[in-house]
């Protein structure tokens, strides 16, 4: 079984979501969950909040026993979402600009190791 949790419009840019991401893929859920739970960066709570998401989703569509340290997060990845444009009083009375950006993160979870078609 397999399912695929989108969150969109996170308030942090990808590139510091990326770094958290690529310490947890391809890990077995339970133990991704352990290693968010006691990371400092603000992306590990959206990104477990995403993966019990994910795993919610697996448990109600689950036919038959479900086993939840059978699950693997298949892929994890970050893409940019829009980004604010801001304006930042500099010297001399000038503005510099300020991008605040967002990302989208997806995320894959399925009850095989090498599920990725």
């Amino acid at each position: 079984m397999k399912t695929t949790v989108k969150l969109k419009y996170i308030r942090q840019s990808a590139k510091k979501i990326r770094f958290v991401l690529d310490g947890i893929r391809g890990l077995q859920v339970t133990k991704a969950l352990n290693k968010l739970d006691y990371s400092n960066k603000k992306a590990g709570n959206f990104i477990s909040k995403g993966i019990r998401c994910g795993i919610s989703n697996l448990s109600s569509n689950a036919e038959d026993d479900f086993d939840e340290n059978n699950i693997y997060l298949v892929e994890a990845f970050a893409d940019d979402g829009p980004a604010m444009k801001r304006f930042r009083p500099a010297a001399m009375g000038r503005a510099t600009p300020i991008l605040k950006r967002s990302s989208h993160i997806t995320l894959t979870l399925s009850t095989n190791r090498k599920n990725k078609e």
